[in-house]
């Protein structure tokens, strides 16, 4: 499946029906979701390998990467709602490998993986009482993989460049993207904005 039809696959997935603001649920675009698969797919990060995607939301990062012949997909989500509509993508996208679900905290995870490829669209850590989520999450990455692929808010590259260089890991790639966000929380101020975001990919020297 090429890029331009897994896009298309992927914008028929249904969304979060009640996303929560404290867990920062936005959705991920298809075409992002397409593109970044598209990219580790090239890097050799996902073909064979085990793929983990943390804080999978609706699922859509570990849907994509279905299509691109992981070895094992497992997906980690802590809202039950939004891992219900995750499984519900699963049956209407009829992934051609099975999704391991796990509902939990991505942070805190009961099990030991080495030299996976983590895919994730954490949260930002952008909400009051919310601050440092994206770190905990790039922690996580840190002790599981040999590769993540990550979104970020925009003017994350120092932050990420120095963590990853503190936890045995290197940026090897960076690019900006938009999150086009429809209005769906009360403090936002107009009905569609789009969302300054940076996509990093990390090599975890010590997974």
């Amino acid at each position: 499946m090429d890029k331009r039809r897994l896009e298309r696959r992927l914008s028929d997935l249904a969304g979060f029906e009640s996303p929560r603001a404290d867990l920062e649920q936005y959705p991920t675009p298809a075409w992002l979701a397409a593109h970044l698969v598209h990219l580790a797919d090239l890097q050799g990060d996902v073909g064979d390998r085990t793929v983990v995607d943390l804080g999978t939301g609706t699922g859509i990062l570990a849907l994509a990467a279905t299509t691109r012949r992981p070895g094992g997909v497992l997906a980690v989500e802590r809202d039950p709602g939004a891992l219900a509509v995750a499984r519900e993508n699963e049956r209407a996208f009829d992934p051609p490998v099975a999704i391991d679900w796990m509902l939990g905290d991505a942070t805190r995870l009961p099990l030991k993986l080495r030299g996976a490829t983590v895919l994730m669209n954490p949260p930002f850590g952008a909400q009051t009482g919310n601050e440092g989520a994206d770190r905990a999450f790039l922690a996580t990455a840190a002790e599981l993989a040999a590769v993540s692929y990550s979104i970020h808010n925009e003017g994350s590259w120092e932050f990420v460049a120095s963590f990853a260089g503190d936890n045995g890991g290197e940026v090897t790639q960076a690019f900006a993207a938009e999150l086009a966000v429809d209005r769906q929380f009360e403090f936002h101020d107009s009905d569609r904005e789009e969302l300054p975001v940076e996509v990093f990919r990390i090599e975890w020297g010590g997974a």
